[in-house]
């Protein structure tokens, strides 16, 4: 077992083995600490690093995220590629600004919602139980609604979005490789990202609905990159006109129809009910067109060409109106 404590500290640098008496200024000094892939599987009392900013934690064999409440100044922890199961401790850590911790073993999101500094989540990739999926607390979520900036929920059988759409200040969605399929969904959840500049959705359902891309780009007004691919300004210019197009014309005949001007096309069956649309606006259809004299089959009363069907029988094309 390995615990990460200021022995560790001090057998791990050659500077101090003979000069011990300046470890205790080093320590309260220290902004960058780096034990990574160390085989750490717990953290001690580190209270004399108290400027500490950065510290590098992944790549070892952690269970707990433990005794950090020291560290009010910590603004970048890496402690991916752990056993973490719960995230949990972090309240104390007001300034901190990205978190990484993928690759663990965490069920649900929570715990969060005291750090109103948080830009950047990186949660990518849990080892999670068969038939399970990353869940998202209400409470983090609201509470970091005003600060995230980019979330990583990569690989983490997400079918789902929708509790995350309050966060409204997101520019970067990492969220490959997972089941999302609901198109209506997803475009209302970006239509409350206002911000988002690049998005990964490879490997999802979705990518697979027809016109996916043009969909999304109508969406996300200034999304730049989708899937790795850059998105032309003049393109997406022209798929917003293109919708915005479609949709007045949808909203137009709309309008006729409620209006009661929208016609049909005349059938030749008195007998339609009143509801039915091709009896619709039917007295004006028959003040507006002009009747032609009926031909009965081998009457001809005029030099028209004429037709003749499977039997002999002369005939003209029999139209009432025209």
């Amino acid at each position: 077992m390995v615990h990460l404590n200021v022995d560790l500290i001090a057998k791990s640098s050659n500077h101090f083995k003979s000069k011990r008496d300046y470890f205790t200024q080093y320590l309260k000094k220290l902004t960058h600490l780096n034990f990574s892939n160390r085989n750490i599987d717990d953290i001690d009392d580190l209270s004399m690093c108290r400027n500490l900013t950065v510290l590098y934690l992944y790549d070892n064999q952690i269970t707990h995220i433990r005794n950090l409440s020291f560290a009010s100044n910590l603004t970048h922890l890496y402690i991916q590629n752990n056993n973490i199961t719960h995230i949990q401790n972090l309240s104390s850590l007001q300034k901190l600004s990205k978190l990484f911790l993928g690759g663990n073993s965490i069920t649900v999101v929570e715990g969060l919602e005291q750090l109103k500094e948080l830009k950047e989540l990186h949660i990518e990739c849990q080892r999670l139980p068969a038939g399970e999926k990353l869940l998202f607390d209400p409470r983090t979520v609201l509470g970091l609604s005003e600060s995230l900036c980019v979330l990583n929920i990569k690989k983490n059988n997400i079918d789902e979005i929708q509790d995350l759409a309050v966060l409204s200040k997101l520019t970067h969605l990492f969220a490959a490789d997972n089941h999302l399929q609901n198109m209506q969904e997803l475009e209302m959840v970006f239509s409350q990202w206002p911000q988002l500049h690049r998005m990964d959705l490879r490997g999802n359902p979705v990518c697979h609905k027809p016109k996916y891309r043009d969909q999304i780009i109508t969406v996300c007004k200034k999304l730049e990159d989708l899937d790795g691919k850059e998105i032309n300004e003049l393109s997406r210019q022209f798929l917003i006109n293109w919708k915005a197009s479609k949709e007045a014309k949808k909203k137009e005949k709309d309008e006729k129809i409620m209006t009661g001007q929208m016609t049909y096309p005349f059938s030749a069956d008195f007998n339609l009910g009143p509801q039915h649309p091709f009896a619709y606006n039917y007295a004006d259809f028959l003040g507006k067109r002009k009747p032609l004299e009926y031909v009965r089959p081998s009457m001809k009363i005029r030099s028209d060409p004429v037709q003749t069907d499977r039997k002999g029988v002369r005939y003209e094309q029999q139209l009432l109106y025209h």
